[in-house]
């Protein structure tokens, strides 16, 4: 103990006799360790950003797009052969089991132009029970009736990012605005719902689905570009997606050989994809972060052994009134685990402080978890002891005469 105390000393000794020279030897893993913090801290907020996101396209969610298909082998020319219409999301509805219930989706992003401003928007068609399945409410003024539904009126709900956007701080409601040639009164606002993984679901503007298609993107048919399906819960969700994929093969007379014209995707699928994309992201970072620990490492181990140089006839000394190789080798050890740890405290100081700024700027939950300070710390340690060890062994190595006879 008495070894290690005196150790430590001629340590915080030496390298505050060589302050710039410890400054700069510690800034490579001052930045390797606030790279692995920061990482750490942002894979914590971004799986929860993702989980928040996913969650607010609604619950237990399953997704149907039409898709390119294959028959005996040969793809099928202009993508599908039927596409999505409003009798597939009916069908869907009333023989699965598993499905509480299915809304119809279709969106362009055509300029949309109010008495205020002209901006690009996303103006969507909706059927069924949008609404209630991706959880959609109105905030202020109503929704539009089953008979403006039905006859097609032109009436349309403007989200808050929209509605800021094409008439600044004016009230919407009771407005017109302009897509195309027709004109569509504002009848309500949507609550907010903030950004999904995918886009801003408040910059947008709904309508009837029927109305969509007649007035602002003809469509031959019933045709939507998107099924949406909730199912009674989350346990139901994989045999909705089998019900789904059954009864949309059935009426399409598909084999269970051939590719369908559709696919369905559910919410799980979604996180997963985001998940692996961030996990990649991670790896790279932490790539980087290893490579920057590795160099400052490298440094380290050069510094201590212009250290051992330099104290030659320190060592010699020392040996000469009776310490021992293993007391040398100690010290240096030390001072060398000193020295990264003086980096890795650093380090996560300046981890704090950007993920305090992160947070301020991106919004997301943050947080430096105590798991992720002790892998920072002891990787610190680790590294000092790692590459003190040649310095170590070189100064133990010594001869203490001709360390005392060195200049």
């Amino acid at each position: 103990m008495r070894a290690a105390l005196s150790s430590l000393s001629i340590a915080l000794s030496a390298l505050g006799a060589a302050k710039l020279r410890t400054a700069l030897t510690a800034l490579g893993i001052l930045i390797g360790i606030a790279a692995v913090v920061v990482v750490a801290a942002l894979g914590t907020g971004a799986r929860e950003r993702i989980g928040g996101q996913i969650e607010s396209l609604g619950s237990n969610l399953l997704f149907v797009w039409a898709q390119p298909a294959t028959r005996s082998g040969a793809r099928i020319r202009g993508g599908t052969r039927f596409g999505l219409t409003d009798e597939d999301a009916e069908t869907i509805r009333r023989e699965s089991t598993a499905i509480e219930d299915v809304a119809t989706y279709s969106e362009v992003k055509p300029q949309v132009v109010s008495e205020f401003g002209n901006e690009k928007l996303g103006v969507i068609g909706v059927g069924g029970s949008y609404f209630k399945v991706r959880n959609y409410e109105v905030a202020r003024g109503r929704g539009w009736t089953e008979q403006e539904e039905r006859f097609k009126a032109k009436v349309c709900l403007i989200g808050q990012t929209a509605a800021d956007r094409l008439f600044g701080n004016v009230d919407p409601i009771g407005r017109f605005v302009r897509i195309g040639k027709h004109p569509f009164q504002i009848v309500g606002t949507l609550k907010p719902k903030g950004h999904s993984t995918f886009e801003d679901q408040d910059d947008r503007v709904l309508m009837p689905i029927g109305s969509w298609r007649s007035r602002v993107a003809p469509t031959l048919g019933r045709r939507v570009q998107l099924v949406i399906a909730s199912a009674k819960s989350a346990a139901h969700v994989p045999e909705g997606e089998r019900q789904i994929s059954a009864i949309l093969r059935q009426r399409r007379g598909i084999d269970e050989s051939d590719q369908p014209d559709f696919q369905v995707r559910t919410q799980e699928e979604f996180r997963k994809n985001q998940e692996a994309i961030f996990r990649i992201l991670s790896y790279l970072l932490f790539s980087v972060a290893g490579i920057s620990l590795f160099v400052g490492g490298v440094g380290v181990m050069n510094i201590m052994l212009v250290s051992v140089a330099e104290r030659t006839r320190e060592i010699g000394v020392r040996m000469a009134i009776g310490a021992q190789r293993r007391d040398v080798r100690l010290q240096f050890l030390t001072e060398a685990v000193l020295l990264t740890l003086l980096g890795g405290f650093a380090g996560i100081a300046l981890a704090f402080g950007v993920v305090e700024l992160m947070t301020r700027t991106l919004g997301w939950s943050m947080r430096i978890s105590l798991e992720a300070l002790g892998v920072a710390l002891a990787t610190s340690a680790g590294i000092g002891l790692l590459f003190g060890i040649l310095p170590a062994e070189r100064a133990a190595a010594l001869d203490p005469i001709d360390a005392l006879h060195h200049e």
